[in-house]
């Protein structure tokens, strides 16, 4: 198990919503197994970029601004 971070958590809530975004236009019935190879790129492609541009905007949140 993966003893994950506050912000990595907050990350991952905030990848779900995009994952599941996607999973409303592919259609949440489908059964993984029929997904397309295009599909199954597409969720992957969106998870990592959610989560990484999640974790980028909580960096930037907790970086305090140079003052000058």
């Amino acid at each position: 198990m993966v003893d994950l971070t506050e912000e990595e958590r907050a990350a991952i809530t905030a990848t779900m919503k995009r994952v599941a975004l996607l999973m409303d236009e592919i259609g949440w019935t489908t059964p993984l197994a029929d997904l397309t190879e295009a599909q199954v790129r597409a969720l992957i492609e969106e998870a990592v970029e959610g989560f990484r541009e999640a974790m980028s905007d909580i960096a930037r949140a907790q970086t305090p601004e140079v003052p000058f």
